[in-house]
């Protein structure tokens, strides 16, 4: 089983990156500030104006930790990792799997199951929570929508247009109530609809932000299985997208992601006036508000749940790794399918 191991997240502007020893060093105006051994870390990411020098860079290759480089604001620029990694064989009928529509469909139909149970999670948690603070009959609609869209998914051959129809009808319906999960400052907090690329309002900016890092641990462990995490089932390929590491990002973003966004502003862990709304109406989030939600993220990442499928108890960042193993193992034909994460 693979060891848990921390993220170097680096978002102060001109920060540079340095070998030195066994260790990734930090340096900021000339002084190392921060040293961290190279076997505590299984990935740096990036932001903005940050440098790493050459040697960092074959150091990081050889020991198989990956760094991502952001903009200032998570849009994702480049990567660099050391040789692909796996068996040739497995990604060989990953591509035939990817090929064949009926199996993207069959793997498809489970990571939707596991998005809209997990969704339905979210709300059902909300509505158990916060009766006194939130609209619950609305919340109790789109919950019974997505109860009903898991039965239809339950029907043995669905072909991929459908699967993708049930998929965009249930996002509507959760993100239609998203608005009631949010019980405080709800005058600088709101939700109005899903838009990135960019986000227009500080709740999207921070599910953007939260959703560009998961992408990040998602995409590592397909790679690190020795998956290519730009074939997709239910994303088809297109150039420069990571379209299996969005397809099983598809079951996490409720449980991770979304639930990560409800915490840090009903309990006031982040405040309006760390966003900030450009001319355009792109809203973006200070250095401070970044680092506040990357320490939420790692800390959650921390604690402990127990799998559903494998029963073992497991920290909540080796998750990731888990569900790319079995993804494995349903294309390499060990298991009679893929068993979505199923939030309980």
């Amino acid at each position: 089983m693979k060891k848990h191991l921390n993220t170097l997240y680096v978002t102060t502007q001109g920060a540079y990156l340095k070998k030195d020893g066994e260790t990734i060093a930090v340096q900021i105006e000339g002084r190392v500030v921060k040293r961290f051994p190279i076997h505590t870390i299984d990935g740096i990411v990036c932001f903005g104006n940050v440098g790493a020098s050459p040697f960092l860079l074959g150091f990081c290759g050889e020991r198989n930790v990956t760094i991502t480089f952001l903009t200032e604001n998570g849009r994702f620029l480049a990567k660099v990792s050391g040789p692909t990694s796996g068996n040739v064989l497995l990604r060989m009928a990953q591509y035939r799997m990817a090929d064949d529509l009926s199996k993207s469909a069959q793997v498809t139909k489970c990571f939707l199951i596991g998005k809209i149970f997990n969704s339905r999670q979210v709300l059902e948690r909300a509505r158990r929570d916060h009766q006194e603070k939130i609209d619950v009959k609305s919340v109790q609609t789109a919950s019974l929508r997505l109860k009903h869209t898991l039965k239809q998914l339950h029907i043995q051959s669905l072909p991929l247009e459908t699967l993708r129809g049930l998929e965009g009808d249930a996002a509507n319906s959760y993100f239609s109530t998203f608005n009631q999960l949010i019980t405080a400052k709800r005058q600088d907090f709101f939700f109005q609809g899903r838009n990135r690329r960019p986000p227009m309002d500080n709740v999207n900016c921070l599910l953007s932000f939260i959703y560009t890092i998961l992408l990040h641990d998602v995409r590592s462990a397909l790679e690190t299985v020795g998956l290519d995490p730009q074939v997709g089932f239910l994303h088809r390929n297109r150039p420069g997208r990571p379209s299996l590491a969005l397809d099983m990002m598809e079951e996490l973003r409720p449980f991770l992601a979304d639930r990560l966004v409800l915490t840090l502003i009903n309990l006031n862990q982040v405040r309006a006036d760390g966003f900030k709304k450009s001319k355009g109406g792109a809203v973006t989030m200070n250095e401070n508000t970044r680092k506040i939600v990357l320490t939420a993220y790692q800390k959650r990442k921390q604690d402990v749940i127990t799998h559903p499928f494998l029963k073992k108890k497991m920290p909540i960042g080796l998750l990731m790794h888990v569900q790319a193993q079995l993804l494995a193992r349903c294309i390499r034909g060990d298991l009679d399918g893929y068993p979505p994460f199923l939030w309980k």
